[in-house]
């Protein structure tokens, strides 16, 4: 059985993007949940952008449109986002080991 409760990378991701849905609704926070579906929020197509592109500067990622187009509801967004999060962590510490291989290279 799956686990409703997002973890800790989760829990921040859902608080982000419970306040972007907030402030772009203007609508009360606690009316959003990780089970929120867009539409049920009143969320159309080009707020959805718009959420997207605030948690895009926010979390400092890209969100491919592809992905953005599949985007449906909060729980969507979410685990995107932290799928998203998780390569970045990945392709972060990638170039540190290539850069300090090409330093040793360049020392010899």
């Amino acid at each position: 059985m799956n686990d409703p409760r997002p973890g800790d990378t989760s829990r921040m991701v859902l608080d982000k993007v419970i306040d972007a849905i907030a402030k772009q609704k203007e609508m009360p926070r606690d009316s959003i949940t990780l089970d929120s579906k867009f539409e049920d929020l009143g969320v159309d197509s080009l707020d959805a952008m718009e959420i997207l592109f605030e948690l895009e500067d926010d979390l400092d990622i890209d969100i491919p449109n592809d992905e953005a187009r599949e985007m449906r509801d909060v729980r969507q967004v979410v685990e995107g986002l932290d799928k998203l999060l998780a390569a970045k962590g990945t392709s972060d510490a990638k170039p540190d080991a290539a850069e300090s291989s090409q330093s040793e290279k360049s020392e010899d």
